[in-house]
């Protein structure tokens, strides 16, 4: 491991012009999608309440994809109102860090929700959060929601295999593809250590179908899989964990 990481650093080193010249050709060529147009909270379905609160950064909030029916919130509402008598509430904005998205919880005044679903992380990678710090957020991140919000049980989904991404060059798709991966790893052990937390790990499929039009983003769909996998966590704690 030892090995591993110095041969890591100085390939970083060597490569860093190349690296800092391709981040930022990928920043100017890249299309700025649009967020999904629509609603971003509802009630519908009958059943078991079930207050739902979905957080996060662009991916929650469903840039490339048309309407949030088609998104990640409209994917879970039509997964779980069959269950419960759902009262959800999307509050999601691009670009965010975990930070970002901990201060984005200021617009929402203090409130009961039963689960929370986080989509955090891949912005942590672009700006270079050390994993102390992006610990660090993810502790403040559930102790709010813990405290203000009450949530019974907080969902991460676990970062995504950035090393894959069409829309990042060699070694570029290299670089970042192995800070995802480190800070996934730190993800998964912050979950492990928080008795209210669980881990989504959420796998889909790289093909073109699955990624917005960017080839950063999810597509319309991806999104009905990360909802089902979403769904399956909030069935078994609600219907038998709870």
């Amino acid at each position: 491991m030892r090995i591993s990481k110095l041969l890591h650093n100085a390939a970083t080193l060597l490569l860093a012009p190349l690296l800092i010249y391709q981040g930022k050709r990928v920043r100017r060529i890249t299309p700025r999608l649009p967020e999904a147009a629509g609603p971003r909270q509802g009630a519908a379905g009958s059943g078991k309440p079930l207050r739902l609160l979905i957080l996060g950064d662009s991916a929650a909030a469903g840039v490339g994809i048309i309407t949030q029916q088609q998104a990640l919130s409209g994917c879970l509402e039509a997964a779980l109102t069959s269950h419960y008598q759902l009262h959800w509430q999307l509050l999601a904005q691009a670009s965010l860090t975990t930070a970002g998205i901990t201060s984005l919880l200021d617009g929402l005044p203090a409130q009961a929700v039963d689960v929370v679903l986080v989509s955090c992380g891949v912005n942590d990678v672009t700006r270079s959060t050390t994993s102390n710090d992006f610990a660090m957020h993810l502790q403040q991140l559930q102790q709010r929601l813990l405290t203000d919000y009450q949530a019974q049980i907080v969902i991460y989904t676990s970062l995504p295999p950035m090393h894959k991404f069409p829309a990042l060059p060699q070694p570029l798709r290299w670089f970042l593809g192995h800070k995802a991966r480190r800070l996934d790893r730190v993800l998964r052990s912050f979950v492990e250590q928080q008795p209210q937390a669980r881990l989504l790990p959420l796998e889909l499929p790289f093909k073109a179908d699955f990624m917005a039009s960017d080839g950063f983003h999810p597509s319309a769909q991806a999104t009905p899989l990360w909802a089902a996998a979403a769904a399956t966590i909030i069935t078994s704690e609600f219907d038998h964990g709870q």
